[in-house]
């Protein structure tokens, strides 16, 4: 098979899995609350990519890591899975999947915020013009397209699914740094994770044993939000001509996840969640476009 046509099938093969998240998470926490949704789906996703590296021949890489990367490793993962998934499951548990799902969906722009004092970039007139068009698409998701009544349906939910977004900027930017081998490194994050909400768990006194629809939400969570897309879209990016030719095609995700939703949730989809969809989406193409140095690793 042709390189890019190889490209192709893993990026809507990680497109199609991405795209049944939102669903999968409103489902599954039916059945948990944000803590122990996150507790069961970063022990199924540590296993997967166990596997995966003895898959790829890559588990003497392990037995490298020194003192400095264990703590890197500690802070990563405190950020993401811990932070950002309790964040995020939360936000979800709060207001509707198409809510907090295209809410979450403002991370590039976060991303572009965050370089400032972090990266120490700087930021042109018409960054700043795309990042105004995104953030008018969440007042009009937030509102339900009335702008000026300035109405929130749930606040605090909103509020959280806008952070997590900074929660997976921070741990992008502090993830590109480390040089360390993808899969390795984020196998060492999803442990930390797990450990955090274990020890979270354990000082909350919220562990309970799930129903098996419960658990089959979190492994398919752990395994295709968490896990092995990750690797198909690495593989993407792997076969691909350019970059561009497969990154492009992750906007496709949100709008799919839309339809499924509507399908499995029963969620009436909104005009407004649309439109504002549409707004945040059209916001980061045109920041895209503006050639800002900053691409989604998702390692």
């Amino acid at each position: 098979m042709h390189s890019q046509k190889k490209a192709y099938l893993y990026a809507f093969s990680a497109i199609a899995c991405w795209s049944t998240i939102g669903s999968a998470f409103k489902i599954s926490l039916r059945y948990f609350d944000p803590l122990g949704l996150l507790f069961f789906s970063s022990f199924v996703a540590c296993g997967a990519l166990f596997i995966i590296l003895v898959i790829q021949k890559k588990l003497h890489l392990l037995k490298k890591v020194k003192r400095r990367e264990i703590l890197t490793s500690a802070f990563l993962g405190l950020l993401n899975p811990f932070f950002y998934y309790v964040v995020l499951l939360k936000a979800y548990e709060l207001l509707p999947a198409q809510e907090a799902g295209t809410l979450n969906y403002i991370w590039p722009l976060v991303l572009v915020l965050l370089s400032i004092p972090l990266l120490k970039q700087k930021i042109s007139p018409w960054s700043i013009v795309a990042i105004l068009i995104s953030f008018l698409g969440i007042a009009v998701i937030t509102t339900h397209g009335n702008l000026l009544s300035l109405h929130f349906s749930n606040p605090f939910g909103v509020i959280l699914a806008v952070f997590s977004a900074f929660f997976w900027g921070l741990y992008w930017i502090f993830n590109i740094k480390d040089p360390r081998e993808a899969v390795s490194k984020l196998f060492l994050n999803f442990c930390f994770g797990f450990l955090y909400s274990a020890a979270a768990i354990a000082i909350t006194g919220g562990f309970t044993i799930p129903v098996f629809a419960g658990l089959a939400g979190a492994v398919y969570i752990g395994l295709f939000e968490m896990g092995i897309t990750f690797i198909l879209w690495l593989n993407a990016l792997k076969y691909s001509t350019t970059t561009a030719r497969v990154s492009n095609l992750i906007y496709l995700s949100p709008f799919i996840s839309l339809i499924i939703i509507h399908l499995l949730v029963g969620e009436t989809i909104l005009p407004s969640t649309v439109a504002g969809l549409a707004l945040i989406i059209g916001g980061i193409i045109f920041q895209q476009y503006l050639k800002e140095p900053l691409k989604k690793d998702p390692s």
